[in-house]
């Protein structure tokens, strides 16, 4: 019988790519692959963790005692664990979960790979077995963080920027076009700061430049953009080159002053408010995806109410927000008591995202009545599930598009006319 292995991906985008290498590599050496699967007959489960915040490692802890019940029960035979989770904290869990089989860090892949008896194969690092849909995919042009932000457990878990070749980041991404990809999704720690280890400047514009000449790569889109430092290259690039979505995913945490400063973000109110600005001058069509953490010591009503007027005032097109989770190691945990209580965070949370929710419908009403290309990413129920250029998957929101018999397929660019607006999809119909 063929060896059946079942790879579970918890956490970011990053983990993902982490996964499809490792795949990629066990597919080589005879396993066939399931993926976040409960299929019975793979009787040997990888799990890779997300160690970031408090709820994503609870994730993990319960995801891994699942599977070592199903192994205490004979359903399977084998649990490793690899990733964030197993990085940061591999003393603690061997000593709490005996009944796992192995636990393995971020850069353990040649370990886990020979403890399942397949031969590493370093030549092959560049191709993956894509966990996406074929039409998309993620790629990771550097490891760690040099920033060292006061609640990020990051760096002390992948290490300091380290960045990847272009040349073998092009090879890559030549692979995955040949695997049928149209969209690459750019994603890092820190993709600004891309190439500043390797060449001595930053080079993401060079990078995307080189990324867009691919054949059969029709959008790349940039996750992950540090507003502090941020290249005006990068701005031109966005402005002008065709295959770059004008979309961009810029975490800016919060906008208080003296918040950023605790938080070692290296930028200020009005530094954010003027780069904000700046893009959008140069960019006026551009959708800026980001995201806030309330709650960090520090945070005081006011404080809080500044960042809701922000939100208010500016209008971005995708936020998310987070509650701040006090994380061992971290500035933060080192030198600030997390005084404010649990529930407070909670509820500035919502208020937060009830602005936005206001925000979004508003800002998805003005697209009622125009036209947009659109990536189909899946059929259900009789309906076509699209993106826009200015929305990332799994994260942003969708076009959802009536088949009336239209016969489409996922990763087509279709032409749609947006007849329907709600807070966070839009109703449209092929033209």
């Amino acid at each position: 019988m063929t060896k059946k292995i079942n790879v579970v991906t918890l956490g970011c985008s990053k983990n993902v790519v982490d996964s499809e290498v490792l795949m990629h590599q066990l597919d080589r050496g005879g396993w066939k692959i399931v993926h976040n699967s409960n299929d019975p007959s793979a009787r040997v489960v990888v799990i890779n963790t997300c160690g970031f915040i408090g709820d994503a490692k609870e994730e993990s802890v319960e995801t891994i005692l699942g599977f070592v019940d199903a192994k205490n029960r004979g359903m399977i035979d084998k649990v490793y664990v690899m990733g964030c989770l197993s990085q940061r904290y591999r003393n603690e869990l061997e000593a709490e979960i005996p009944e796992v089989d192995g636990f393995f860090g971020v850069s353990d892949l040649p370990l886990i790979v020979a403890e399942l008896n397949v031969k590493y194969n370093e030549a092959e690092l560049n191709k993956r077995w894509l966990s996406t849909p074929r039409h998309y995919a993620y790629l990771k042009i550097s490891e760690g963080c040099n920033w060292g932000c006061s609640f990020c457990a990051i760096p002390l878990i992948r290490g300091k920027h380290v960045s990847r070749p272009i040349e073998s980041l092009v090879n890559e991404a030549k692979e995955l076009a040949k695997q049928g990809v149209k969209e690459l999704i750019v994603i890092a720690q820190d993709t600004t700061y891309y190439g500043f280890d390797l060449y001595g400047e930053r080079r993401i514009a060079q990078l995307l430049n080189s990324l867009s000449q691919i054949d059969g790569i029709e959008w790349i889109r940039l996750h992950y953009a540090y507003p502090s430092g941020f290249p005006d290259d990068l701005i031109d690039v966005l402005k002008s080159n065709p295959k770059i979505c004008k979309y961009i995913d810029i975490p800016l945490q919060h906008i208080n002053t003296q918040v950023l400063k605790m938080m070692r973000r290296g930028i200020s109110r009005e530094q954010t408010i003027d780069f904000i600005e700046k893009i959008r001058k140069n960019i006026p069509e551009i959708a800026i995806r980001t995201t806030f953490l309330v709650g960090h010591p520090g945070e005081t009503p006011e404080a809080f109410n500044e960042l809701i007027d922000f939100v208010k005032d500016y209008r971005f097109d995708r936020v998310g927000v987070f509650a701040y989770s006090e994380e061992e190691g971290t500035y933060a945990a080192q030198n600030f008591t997390d005084s404010i209580p649990d529930e407070e965070k909670k509820l500035r949370v919502e208020k937060l995202m009830e602005v936005q929710q206001r925000v979004s419908f508003e800002l998805n009403q003005l697209r009622v009545g125009h036209t947009y290309k659109v990536i189909i990413d899946a059929i259900e129920d009789h309906y076509a599930v699209c993106r826009t250029e200015f929305d990332s998957p799994e994260v942003d929101q969708e076009v959802l598009v009536k088949l009336n018999g239209k016969n489409v397929k996922p990763g087509e660019f279709h032409t749609v006319r947006i007849v329907e607006a709600q807070e966070y999809d839009l109703i449209g119909e092929f033209v």
